[in-house]
């Protein structure tokens, strides 16, 4: 059985995709961008799906760069802290 046509959602287009990476690419509107393809309900679901992994990709490398950060900072941190005389402080 053939789902009515005005059912029928039609494919995303490669100018249509092209312009979607464009648009993820700009800093503050793409992430809003890809959150609202993800969540909306008239979206393409394999644009939802691409943007919904791009949304997981940006948070793992986000999350990977705050605990490298955390390292280094820390590192940083403790070096300073080793050649600080702590008796002044007294």
């Amino acid at each position: 059985m053939e789902m009515p046509p005005e059912f029928k959602k039609p494919k995303t287009t490669l100018g249509d995709w092209i312009i979607s990476v464009i648009i993820k690419r700009l800093p503050l509107i793409g992430f809003i961008m890809l959150i609202v393809w993800a969540v909306d309900s008239n979206t393409d679901p394999d644009k939802a799906n691409w943007a919904k992994a791009e949304l997981i990709v940006k948070l793992v490398i986000f999350a990977a760069v705050m605990i490298v950060i955390a390292i280094i900072g820390f590192g940083v941190f403790t070096n300073f802290a080793d050649e600080i005389d702590w008796s002044e402080f007294d």
